[in-house]
């Protein structure tokens, strides 16, 4: 952003204090984890050297610490921090965040080359070791997710340095969350027997920790030259910090109890720093309560609490739970909780075991919770709720069919992703077939009509200082240019039909039943692909100008036509899709995956019916509202008028039967009632 000529912006108070006491802590921390855990002692054979054993572990929490400082001046200069003529708080953000990025990029390709020396067992420099590195640099999975991570931060880092534009900063803060997800495939968790649920539940703890700890780091820093919006900045943090809690004990939890297994296991020396961690986190909620509390309390009185002095104390416990997170990367799990996955192609192709035959009662009994789409969907049951109940407070209402139509197709969705769609869906078409059209269809039809734009937009407080909250980040994608074009509904019903056909008869449809990534993104994709074409059709939210309902209905059948003949070739299919996952797991109660796949054909072409039908009602009742409402208007500006509108028509009228052109008197009732 450039200044106008002649107008000088003040230089940003900052101090790197807090952030040096966090390094310190992480370091420190670090090195007593891992001498407590004994991750740096000489392996038997195969030793790549001191410098790998201990460079690993330090150069860990050195990578978090980067990351952590990196999303959190990001946070706070997109979403947190006023900004006034006076200062440049943005600016110094993105310098900030550009310099740790750059020691978060750094880091990532230092840890690509001791891991690389850690795994081959020699030491780094060694005689052809670059041109070893080179040659398996994407082969070794957790090689190739260091370096997406690295290509991730490097666009980050280019594009945040010097910039002052909130779009950027806020771009660059959701790029560097996306650089934390690939290292959640490559730690402990993704090696335990259920390590679906263990790399969901990394992710998420990746995600939350950075957040929560990076923001509070940079908030410490910035919190000297706040002054007077120091208040409204520690309010904003403290949300994020509640989520971020929230997501770090949760998951925290859950991978304890993924890569312990057993409580006797607390006594091992992976257990002992894991508890430590654990408890950690429990202080930090505590801590970060009080301290909150307190501050706010102290500038609605009036007061201006020392935030540094309090929040230093703070950031030693979160630095040494980076500490000993980044020690516990490197020490060995218990040996009573390395279970040897089953040896079956059917594991190593999905990743879960073989479900056996589904019966009449496995709609009911068969579970395997997906903690990812759990985890979406009580996000969103609990902020909608919310959102009513901040309404019903101040006097509002919310349609109460409207929250049961939110929370029952989220519902519908975990039983699709967690019930037996998911359970045999993992493993056999006909099964995916119908967790398919549950998630791109049936659920669609219930969340749409909840309208959650329309109630955020006014349960969220808006805000006057410049910054992007929640609710103007909904207003900047309801009006966003891109959207235009999505919502546009011959738009919408391509990506909902051609994209179906494109991922099914591609490589696509194989990769996402074979790898964790591949299956996450295609459930994004079925969910809104499916929730955007109900909404171009019968969504009551804001967004752009929608279209004729006779022309909606046009779009509805044919789309559904289309998708009606994708069932048909599928039910007269001969060549199996996705043959190297499909054709290879040999199911006993799947003997012919040519007929199941057929199978799914039916299921795509019946159940769409229904759903097709549900929305060609929809549109045609809002049809027939728009057309009531109408009638009303028009008569009330009758009764208004006299219905002059009427009387001129029938004037204009009678002069056209008598042959001749209106009067001028006539002509100008019959334009000015026209144009009004």
């Amino acid at each position: 952003m450039s200044t106008a000529p002649g107008r000088s912006l003040a230089r940003t108070t900052l101090t790197l204090g807090p952030a040096l006491v966090l390094a310190l802590a992480v370091v420190v921390t670090t090195v007593i984890g891992v001498l407590v855990g004994r991750a740096a002692v000489p392996y038997a054979a195969g030793d790549p050297g001191a410098l790998v054993r201990w460079g690993l572990p330090v150069l860990q929490g050195v990578h978090d610490l980067a990351a952590a400082v990196t999303v959190g001046f990001l946070l706070l200069g997109a979403f947190v921090l006023p900004e006034t003529t006076r200062t440049r708080r943005r600016w110094t953000a993105g310098r900030v965040a550009a310099t740790s990025g750059t020691l978060w990029l750094v880091s990532l390709l230092l840890l690509i080359v001791l891991t690389f020396a850690d795994l081959a067992g020699v030491p780094v420099g060694q005689p052809g070791f670059a041109t070893q590195l080179a040659a398996v640099l994407w082969d070794l999975p957790t090689l190739r997710m260091n370096l997406i991570s690295a290509v991730v931060v490097l666009v980050v880092v280019m594009a945040c340095a010097g910039s002052e534009s909130k779009a950027v900063l806020g771009w660059g803060w959701a790029g560097s969350l996306l650089a934390l997800l690939p290292l959640a495939l490559t730690g402990h968790s993704s090696a335990a027997l259920d390590h679906m649920s263990g790399v969901n539940a990394l992710a998420i703890h990746l995600v939350s920790a950075t957040v929560w700890v990076g923001g509070l780091v940079a908030l410490a820093c910035f919190q000297r030259g706040l002054g007077a919006h120091l208040g409204p900045t520690i309010r904003r943090y403290s949300v994020v910090a509640g989520w971020g809690f929230a997501g770090v004990m949760a998951s925290g939890l859950l991978l304890a109890w993924t890569n312990i297994g057993a409580l006797e296991n607390l006594l091992s020396r992976y257990g002992a720093l894991l508890g430590v961690k654990l408890a950690l986190g429990v202080v930090l909620g505590g801590f970060g309560w009080w301290h909150r509390q307190r501050f706010v309390q102290q500038l609605d009185e009036g007061g201006t609490p020392s935030f540094v002095r309090f929040v230093l104390a703070e950031l030693v416990v979160m630095g040494s739970a980076f500490g000993i997170g980044a020690a516990i990367s490197r020490t060995p799990s218990p040996t009573n909780v390395i279970v040897t996955p089953p040896d079956t192609v059917v594991y190593a192709l999905s990743g879960y075991p073989d479900p056996g035959a589904p019966t009449s009662s496995s709609w009911f009994t068969a579970w395997q919770t997906e903690w990812l789409w759990l985890t979406v969907a009580l996000v969103a049951c609990v902020v909608y709720v919310r959102w009513v109940l901040r309404l019903r407070r101040r006097g509002d209402s919310w349609s109460l069919l409207r929250t049961v139509s939110w929370v029952l197709g989220w519902a519908v969705f975990v039983y699709a992703t967690s019930g037996a769609p998911g359970v045999y869906g993992r493993v056999s078409f006909s099964w995916h077939m119908i967790e398919h059209m549950t998630v791109a269809m049936v659920v669609p039809l219930l969340l749409v009509p909840a309208a959650p734009i329309t109630l955020a937009l006014r349960a969220l407080p808006a805000r006057g200082d410049r910054t992007l909250g929640p609710r103007e980040l909904v207003l900047a994608s309801v009006h966003a240019p891109y959207l235009r074009v999505v919502a546009n509904p011959a738009v919408a019903a391509a990506i909902f039909f051609f994209s179906l056909a494109i991922f099914y008869y591609s490589p696509l449809f194989g990769l996402s039943m074979s790898t964790h990534t591949g299956h996450v993104l295609m459930m994004v994709h079925f969910l809104l692909s499916g929730y955007l074409f109900v909404w171009v059709l019968i969504g009551v939210d804001p967004g752009p100008t929608r279209w004729s309902p006779l022309a909606l209905l046009v779009i509805l059948f044919t789309t559904i036509s289309f998708h009606a003949f994708f069932g048909v070739i599928l039910t007269q299919s001969t060549t199996l899709l996705a043959p190297d996952f499909f054709g290879v797991l040999d199911l006993p109660w799947v003997p012919d995956p040519v007929a199941d796949q057929r199978t799914g054909g039916e299921i795509a072409w019946g159940v769409g019916e229904a759903p097709t039908l549900v929305l060609a009602v929809a549109v045609a009742v809002q049809w027939m509202r728009s057309d009531e409402r109408e009638s009303r208007r028009r008569d009330r500006s009758a009764e208004r008028d006299g219905d002059r509108e009427l009387e001129a028509y029938n004037a204009h009228l009678a002069s056209l039967g008598q042959g001749g052109a209106a009067s001028g008197t006539d002509r100008e009732q019959v334009r000015s009632t026209t144009e009004r």
